[in-house]
């Protein structure tokens, strides 16, 4: 009973980031399930399983709220679809102990990233191109998302959010409310590719639905987290938390001494910490100065 409500908290604060941040959903509980022991292909698995329910209900409310462009969600779903359903295939034919430091390199990474964009590269270009992304560039684009999403348990929007934005093409709440609601056909085509490899034995249902519980009830606790908490600060907030659980995985398939561990998550708090703290200062000077 535990674990099940631990998996539903888990499911909760990730539903809560991503419904806040339009990506991270797949990473942060990933990320938290890895913490706990459980396999990453079980615990990719699982994501996805839930992620069917929890995107298929953003994909709905950003479809009544106008924030989707439906020809980008018709150009991400296939390529994406493809990538998802051979990405979990390969991370299910492979034994956990050998891909489990890989994935958190994997996860590692996009939580280094998470921190970069939202410190750095948030506020988005005001004006638009107008211009559209021709179909070559959605077919890798929406493949290679998928099928990190599907290896590393997360990735779709950290991947392919981005890229659409830096292109100055659409409006920040289409490409976020586009990707989000493709991520349902990327969340069943992952499902079909672990049931195929895993099977229904290895995947623990009463752990899905305490995922999807508590992604569900986070869905309307995060749109309010929106008007309150500024974004680049939870961004910033979340990628340490990404950076800080993966670590500690990596570090205990390296086998390193306990020093070095210690050494290690001070060196990376201390960074953590900069960064909150310099984006707290960045938010205070910007609002004097539209004060002012």
């Amino acid at each position: 009973m535990k674990r099940l409500i631990v998996l539903a908290l888990i499911g909760l604060a990730a539903q809560l980031v991503d419904g806040s941040l339009g990506m991270a959903y797949g990473v942060t509980s990933t990320s938290l399930l890895l913490l706990f022991g459980i396999a990453p292909a079980v615990a990719s698995a699982s994501v996805h399983m839930a992620e069917v329910i929890t995107t298929a209900a953003s994909g709905v409310s950003h479809i009544r709220f106008g924030n989707v462009d439906k020809q980008v969600v018709y150009r991400l779903i296939i390529p994406g679809s493809i990538g998802a359903f051979l990405g979990a295939c390969f991370v299910g034919s492979i034994p956990g102990d050998i891909i489990k430091p890989y994935v958190s390199i994997f996860l590692l990474l996009l939580g280094f990233y998470v921190i970069y964009r939202f410190l750095f590269k948030f506020n988005a270009p005001k004006k638009l191109s107008g211009k559209r992304m021709s179909k070559k560039h959605f077919l890798p684009l929406g493949f290679i998302a998928g099928f990190f999403d599907a290896t590393g348990g997360g990735g779709w929007g950290p991947i392919a959010t981005p890229v659409l934005l830096t292109n100055n093409e659409m409006e920040p709440r289409k490409v976020i409310g586009s990707v989000d609601t493709s991520e349902f056909a990327i969340a069943v085509s992952s499902t079909l590719g672990f049931l195929l490899t895993l099977g229904w034995s290895q995947i623990n249902l009463q752990w899905v639905i305490a995922l999807m519980i508590g992604g569900l009830i986070a869905a309307p606790i995060a749109a309010w987290l929106v008007k309150i908490i500024p974004t680049n600060l939870l961004g910033t907030l979340v990628g340490g938390i990404i950076i800080i659980t993966n670590i500690r995985t990596l570090l205990g398939a390296l086998d390193v001494s306990t020093s070095t561990a210690v050494f290690t998550y001070l060196v990376l708090l201390v960074l953590w910490f900069f960064a909150i703290g310099n984006v707290t200062w960045k938010l205070k000077k910007n609002s004097v100065k539209s004060i002012t």
